[in-house]
């Protein structure tokens, strides 16, 4: 299936193309476009629009997109949910509301001056996200019940 959002990926632009390949369609193709082409390159291409205004998977109160796509695809994994605490306080620019997320923000906007090209960008920080939720697996076993 094919996937839109706009062009210049930052933090939720990464991890939402992760969370789908990881988690929702392992096949996923994405489409990079300018804000404005967004919803229209949908319509053509077909493709399902995310983390841009008027999109249904969209930032909506004070969650991000990456909350968003958990919720409307019903994704439990506690791993994933405390990442998705780091990525939204990173994306919404509450980082204080998790000590991990300045520290993401940083490494994204580091890969965003190393890679302009979106493809590329995501495709060498998945492996950033992968580490992440692998630390989030262990985090969760630690956590007091």
């Amino acid at each position: 299936m094919k996937w839109i959002t706009r062009s210049h990926v930052h933090v939720d632009r990464v991890a939402c193309p992760w969370l789908i390949t990881r988690f929702i369609d392992s096949a996923a193709e994405f489409l990079f476009v300018p804000k404005s082409k967004v919803l229209e390159t949908a319509e053509k291409e077909k493709a399902i629009p995310f983390d841009t205004p008027g999109a249904a998977l969209h930032h909506r109160e004070n969650l991000c997109t990456f909350d968003v796509i958990i919720q409307e695809y019903g994704l439990t994994d506690q791993a994933l949910l405390r990442m998705a605490r780091i990525i939204n306080a990173a994306d919404t620019d509450r980082l204080a509301a998790d000590p991990l997320a300045a520290g993401f923000e940083a490494i994204a906007v580091g890969y965003g001056l190393r890679y302009p090209d979106d493809r590329e960008n995501i495709m060498r920080q998945f492996e950033v996200y992968d580490a992440l939720y692998a630390w989030c697996r262990l985090d969760i076993v630690s956590e007091p019940s």
